[in-house]
């Protein structure tokens, strides 16, 4: 049985290197979508951490039968690890966008 010419001649689709992140060529967005993935991925990790604190506080507001203050979620959780994530997508997929720049300049 002979390999079909069209799927032999096509090249390997390329997952690993520089500017993918995890099979996705992030290495590939423009100004914009860098900084909407980099506010995207600090606001779901804002609410991810913020739903966590919640969870944590209920387990030990059963566990100890005390009534805990639950802004401590926002403030204290979400707030700090959002802006974290932010800062650190920020800068990685600033870095990979003006080194895309600085290599068509």
């Amino acid at each position: 049985m002979a390999l079909d010419s069209s799927i032999a001649s096509r090249p390997a689709a390329r997952t690993v290197g520089a500017g993918y992140l995890f099979g996705v060529p992030v290495g590939d967005l423009g100004w914009f979508a860098t900084l909407l993935m980099s506010l995207a991925s600090g606001f779901g990790s804002f609410f991810a951490a913020t739903f966590c604190g919640i969870v944590g506080l209920l387990v030990y507001s059963m566990a100890t039968h005390h009534t805990p203050d639950y802004t401590i979620s926002y403030r204290l959780i979400g707030l700090p690890v959002g802006l974290l994530v932010l800062v650190c997508a920020s800068v990685y997929l600033g870095s990979l966008w003006m080194r895309r720049m600085l290599r068509k300049a």
